[in-house]
Parts: C-alpha cells; structure tokens; sequence
C-alpha cells in the first residue's frame, strides 16, 4: 500500500510540474501573441507610410510634369505685354506697317505657343471680381455694370493649366 501511496505522490507531484510548465507556457504563449500583434500592427502603419509616399511623390512627378515650363512662361510674360503695347502704336508709313505684320506675325506664333503649353488670358471686362484671378487696383462708380463687377483691365492675368501665374490687374466697378 504505501508503493501505491507513494506512487500517487509521485503522480501528484508529477501533475503539479506539468501544470506549473503548462502555466509557463500558456503565459509565454501570451507574450509571443502580444509581440506578433504588436509587429502586425507596425507593418500596417509601415505600409500604410510607404503607400502616402509613393501617392505623395507620384504626385509630385504629376505636378513637376504639369508645370515644368511655369518659369519659361513667367519670363515670357513681360515680352508678351511688351508686344501688346507695341502692336497698339499707331502707324503713319507703308513701311512700318510692313514691319508691324511681321511683328503680328512672331506675336501670333509665340501666343499659340503659349497656348500649346497650356498659357490662357484670364477673363475680365464684365466678368465678376474673383480674388483668385484679379488683383484690383482701382474701385469706379459705372452704372452701366453691376457691382463688383471687372470695368476694364490694366494688365492681362494669366494661367499655366488651373494654376495662375499672375492675376489680371483690373478696375473693379463698387
């Protein structure tokens, strides 16, 4: 009786272990289910970074693209008013009217070049004020437009696609 005895001991004992290493590793099991979750978690925000990334430098390339010639065109901006003015003289002589239709003439191509790139007159004269397009530099009472309306425009505004390069300087009716 006491082998038996002594053998339940030993069985007890034994049982008490294998619980005891259970207990062990059911609580390592936890820990490494909790790490796994944490890393998971890392590698979402992880990929969730790297495709805002990508988004944000694909549309940078877009942009660069879209507007790579905004510079060129801001430069040429001043040569094109300068033929504006210079195509309003008045002409007296046969030979200066010569030379004035050429000047039309390398006028016309550098606007429809202009144009090819995406460079368009912003609208004013009776169009209503938009801050985003005109910069207004004088106020006038005319009763012959509504209120905050263009009356005339000073210098022409121009925009590069949706994006303006200068706004059209403008009087403004009150």
């Amino acid at each position: 009786m006491e082998d038996v005895e002594q053998e339940l001991v030993d069985d007890n004992d034994q049982l008490n272990q294998q619980e005891e290493h259970s207990d062990e590793l059911n609580v390592e099991l936890e820990s490494v289910k909790q790490e796994k979750e944490e890393l998971y978690q890392r590698l979402l925000r992880l990929q969730a970074e790297y495709d805002n990334f990508r988004k944000r430098t694909q549309k940078e390339k877009e942009a660069d693209r879209k507007y790579r010639s905004q510079s060129l065109v801001t430069e040429l901006l001043p040569v094109v008013d300068s033929f504006d003015r210079a195509l309003t003289a008045e002409i007296k002589d046969d030979a200066a009217a010569s030379f004035v239709d050429g000047m039309k003439m390398v006028y016309r191509q550098l606007t429809e070049a202009l144009q090819k790139e995406g460079v368009e007159a912003i609208k004013t004269e009776g169009e209503p004020f938009d801050p985003h397009l005109h910069q207004a530099v004088m106020q006038v009472e005319d009763d012959n437009y509504d209120s905050n309306v263009v009356v005339e425009e000073l210098q022409k505004g121009y925009t590069l696609k949706d994006r303006v390069i200068r706004p059209a300087m403008v009087k403004v009716n009150q």
